[in-house]
């Protein structure tokens, strides 16, 4: 038989893990195309050669050209593609994961097809934003009520920690211009969030429309996960831009939040969290290339709770 046309995709065990990798990367404006194994983006003022095998996400902002080559590049190093507006909004495409196992994506839909342990994982949730707190008996009306109510005082103080005019989170996301400056503020940078948490979870393997809190959008999982950190990351820094009256608030937002995570301790966090909520044992359940040394091996499912190998023809009686 003749060979598949085109290179190779490079072995899942030879990419860089979820956690180690850059957050994101925004362009806009540019030609992106491809030079040996990086990416590159040309404007009028020269190339910039961008490492694909690092990138988490890549953010294609308004006035962007993508060449095929730099596509199937992204796609060969597990790194997301988000074509997104104007200022920073909508997801459109992703590449490939970071690995063929779906132990994460079968135990992801295990928790939440079942509504006890959908609730023991949303608790699980809300006791990471409320440490000091017990969870365990809480229904999930109780637990809205409490991240209400956090959610509300964390706006206040930093409202009065920057000096900037608070009233209520309001936005439409067809106009963005259309909202007050510190609402314009937090929208980027929640969907900058929101593109590396997504990032994330694609790399894992996992689903970003089975969510534990959030439901019926095909981003349930990426909410649910993105505001374990908006207390921490978008809120305080979408107050600090506001309070500093810049000119383009959208990009200086986005800016911060890459400058926010760019040491990597962010990735580190949201692959172990992701980790812990989802694994009976997640100190032995490992995630990423290293996991599998043959990922091309394929189970077939048996309801006697077994698995059986795929690629063989089995008699009638042969299980039995």
């Amino acid at each position: 038989m003749a060979d598949i046309p085109g290179a190779r995709p490079v072995p899942i065990s030879h990419l860089t893990r979820a956690q180690d990798r850059l957050t994101f990367i925004y362009l806009e404006h540019c030609v992106v195309h491809r030079d040996a194994n990086a990416i590159t983006a040309r404007d009028a003022r020269g190339i910039v050669h961008i490492p694909a095998a690092t990138l988490g996400a890549l953010l294609l902002g308004p006035g962007t050209n993508v060449s095929q080559q730099a596509m199937v590049l992204l796609a060969e190093s597990g790194s997301t593609a988000v074509w997104v507006g104007e200022h920073g909004v909508r997801y459109y495409a992703h590449g490939r994961t970071l690995t063929q196992s779906a132990r994460l994506l079968e135990r992801q839909a295990a928790l939440v097809s079942n509504r006890n342990s959908r609730l023991q994982v949303a608790r699980a949730m809300y006791a990471m934003r409320f440490p000091d707190e017990d969870t365990t008996g809480l229904n999930m009306q109780q637990l809205r009520g409490r991240e209400g109510a956090r959610v509300r005082r964390i706006y206040r103080n930093h409202a009065q920690r920057t000096g900037v005019t608070w009233e209520r989170r309001d936005y439409d996301p067809t106009d963005f211009t259309g909202g007050t400056p510190i609402n314009q503020a937090l929208s980027a940078a929640n969907t900058s969030l929101y593109g590396v948490v997504h990032a994330v979870i694609v790399a894992l393997g996992c689903a970003p429309g089975l969510g534990f809190v959030h439901t019926g959008h095909s981003k349930s999982f990426v909410y649910d996960i993105a505001d374990l950190y908006k207390t921490d990351i978008s809120i305080p820094i979408a107050f600090d831009i506001t309070a500093r009256e810049v000119s383009d608030i959208g990009a200086e937002t986005r800016r911060a939040v890459r400058d926010h995570m760019k040491d990597g301790a962010f990735l580190e966090t949201c692959v172990r969290d992701i980790k812990t909520l989802l694994a009976d044992q997640p100190d032995v359940i490992e995630y990423g290339p290293e996991a599998f040394e043959d990922p091309d091996i394929v189970m077939l499912w048996d309801d006697n709770g077994r698995t059986v190998a795929a690629g063989t023809a089995y008699e009638e009686d042969e299980l039995s």
